[in-house]
């Protein structure tokens, strides 16, 4: 397996990812590795001189004025863990919980934390032997819980997932030969800070929501040429009148999945203009690339930075540490919000063409693409399913990172809500891979109707792959599997090559 190292340089969000998923390993370089060594040493500094440093020789938050003493510090660290690991609900997916431990690794990385070296080895090393922390879903305003519960699985504490099975992690720990890890002063509060719960469900996010725009272009594709769209509002040089780098690179895409369309080629000239949800594709989904854009240059710079309280800078000779603002999670929050209304963009707006797919009085097609309709009601619930999904992505794709609650007796009271933003993202991206998959179904079933021309050189290889595992409707069936296998493809790889090699 591929091992991809974390030195002196962040990881890329798309590394990150792969590590994530389990396509990856993760290693330390000799550059982060000697980045550690000097900001423990800082603390250690800090520990032996007995001045006053947030959270290493006092206590957090509204009790930071309290002075510790040195086995109080120690002490402070496990009970961080324990009583910041408060979450509720259900536990985050095995590649969510990975994304954030390894954005910790990357994060304490930069050195800027003084995190004990043992610390960061015991979560590379649950990392790459695939033991994961249970770790539940809510309870964040932007740090601190999904930390601390990962924390606790470093000393023994807690649940871990292991080959799908539920077990203690202490069991975990010595089946692995691995030892509970011995916590430092500051360590718990290293383990909890910053932005890295954030950061790596947001390059998860990232990477489906690329996926999804690539597949949107492709079922919006199916349709225009199931509706017989008019493909002059796709013309290049109509385009560039207007040159968003996104409706550019969507419209290359349209015309490329198209090319050699015969069914395109007939319908030219039947209509005078087209539905807003056919002929502003280019307009909607490249501006949902646009935002994609923003977002990805958002995640680029918050894995390059440390965003621990407090950070220790310089040498254990000339050191400061200083407390700071770099957990507030403000600039990654509000590109969650973002790119969850974009990504809601794309499954409303494919709702709205799957839609006209089934209604005869503007497709021309048979009724709910069907043939005998009355006893079959072919695609008319799949549209149902389409609008309940593109509702519940309105109601998600409110802003969060716009409301506020005061937290620790008023010492943090403006938060910027970041976590529970990306995990609303990361609903609304299953939610639309779903409705790309409904219009998938039944774009592809539109072309049955138009039998011996052939389709586009991208909707064509589409529409093949589509039906080596899933034949045509013609009487009705359960659909819900079908649906469950497309938007399981759509978060592989091999259809979406398939479909780029035909263009």
């Amino acid at each position: 397996m591929e091992a991809i190292e974390r030195g002196s340089e962040a990881l890329g969000y798309r590394q990150l990812v792969a590590i994530a998923r389990g396509d990856a390993e993760l290693r330390l370089g000799a550059g982060a590795l000697a980045r550690l060594a000097n900001g423990r040493a800082i603390v250690e500094r800090i520990i032996k001189s007995g001045e006053r440093a947030y959270g290493i020789s006092t206590g957090l938050g509204a009790l930071s004025e309290i002075v510790l003493s040195g086995a109080q510090q120690t002490e402070l660290s496990r009970n961080t863990l324990m009583s910041h690991a408060c979450g509720v609900g259900a536990p985050l997916s095995v590649p969510a919980t990975r994304a954030i431990m390894v954005s910790l690794v990357n994060d304490l990385c930069h050195g800027k934390s003084g995190v004990s070296l043992g610390v960061v080895a015991q979560l590379v090393s649950l990392i790459n032997r695939r033991i994961t922390p249970v770790v539940p879903s809510q309870g964040s305003v932007g740090y601190i819980v999904h930390g601390a519960h990962i924390g606790l699985a470093l000393i023994g504490i807690g649940d871990v997932s292991v080959d799908g099975r539920r077990i203690p992690a202490a069991d975990a720990l010595e089946t692995a030969g691995l030892k509970p890890v011995e916590l430092g002063a500051k360590d718990g509060l290293c383990l909890v800070n910053g932005t890295r719960c954030l950061t790596g469900l947001a390059c998860l996010a990232l990477a489906e929501a690329e996926q999804l725009a690539d597949w949107a272009d492709v079922t919006g594709a199916l349709s225009f040429e199931g509706l017989k769209g008019q493909l002059a509002a796709y013309d290049e040089a109509v385009l560039a009148l207007k040159p968003h780098s996104g409706l550019l690179h969507v419209g290359r895409r349209l015309r490329a999945l198209l090319a050699d369309s015969e069914i395109v080629a007939q319908a030219q000239g039947y209509r005078t203009q087209d539905a807003l949800s056919i002929r502003s594709i280019p307009q909607i989904h490249g501006a949902t690339r646009d935002q994609i854009d923003h977002v990805r240059s958002q995640i680029d710079t918050e894995l390059g930075s440390a965003t621990d309280n407090p950070l220790v800078i310089g040498t254990p000779d000339a050191y400061r540490v200083i407390s700071n603002a770099h957990p507030h999670g403000q600039s990654l929050g509000m590109a969650m919000d973002l790119l969850a209304m974009a990504v809601a963009e794309l499954g409303s707006v494919a709702e709205r063409r799957l839609d006209r797919l089934i209604n005869p009085a503007v497709s021309t097609l048979p009724a709910f693409l069907v043939q005998e309709g009355g006893v079959n009601s072919g695609m008319m619930i799949a549209q149902y399913a389409a609008a309940s999904l593109a509702a519940e992505n309105r109601l998600l794709a409110q802003p969060m990172v716009t409301d506020n609650h005061i937290t620790s007796a008023q010492q943090e009271d403006h938060l910027s809500l970041g976590t529970p933003s990306a995990l609303k993202c990361l609903q609304v991206i299953a939610n639309t891979r779903h409705i790309l998959a409904i219009e998938f179904l039944l774009a592809a079933q539109a072309l049955e109707f138009y039998p011996g021309l052939k389709a586009g050189r991208g909707t064509g290889a589409a529409h093949a792959l589509l039906r080596a595992e899933i034949p045509p409707y013609v009487k009705d069936r359960f659909l819900s599997p079908d649906i469950a296998l497309v938007a399981r493809r759509m978060g592989e790889t091999g259809w979406a090559g398939a479909i780029a090699a035909a263009m």
